[in-house]
């Protein structure tokens, strides 16, 4: 399994980059995509009390040392991305043994969601405003009849 964390960059254009780079990764990697994961913790950088989000980006990638001859061919493809959307990028590589990896696939279930399966939030309306509609606002008594006066 490859994690890649990117530190310092919106949620979702990370997610946007999950989508862009898997693909070419898992190409570089010799592995398939199902193997890598992007992980956008939420979070902001900063340096001297200066916000740093989107500026200077963090990227940690972690993965089993059987792939640190293509370190360097990661690099290129992250780099490639990721300074699209940043100003300043730096990426440290984490080596792990696969003895010190465990995984448990439950195989009831898919291993990934499609982004088909997500659940869509209702759509708002904007033709009504507060208080309008079902989001209706009780002005009345709500005690009346239930408590003595």
């Amino acid at each position: 399994m490859i994690s890649v964390y990117v530190y310092g960059l919106d949620q979702f254009l990370v997610g946007d980059l999950s989508r862009e780079v898997t693909k070419n990764l898992a190409d570089v990697l010799e592995t398939s995509e199902d193997d890598i994961n992007f992980v956008a913790p939420n979070d902001m950088i900063f340096h001297k009390g200066a916000e740093q989000t989107s500026w200077r980006v963090l990227v940690e990638v972690k993965l089993p040392d059987k792939y640190t001859k293509l370190q360097d061919k990661v690099k290129e493809v992250l780099f490639h991305y990721i300074c699209e959307v940043a100003v300043h990028v730096e990426i440290t590589f984490h080596y792990y043994f696969n003895d010190e990896h465990y995984i448990k696939i439950n195989d009831k279930y898919p291993l990934y969601l499609d982004e088909d399966e997500r659940v869509e939030e209702e759509a708002y309306s904007e033709e009504l405003t507060e208080g309008e509609g079902e989001d209706e606002i009780y002005t009345g008594d709500i005690f009346e009849g239930v408590i003595d006066k």
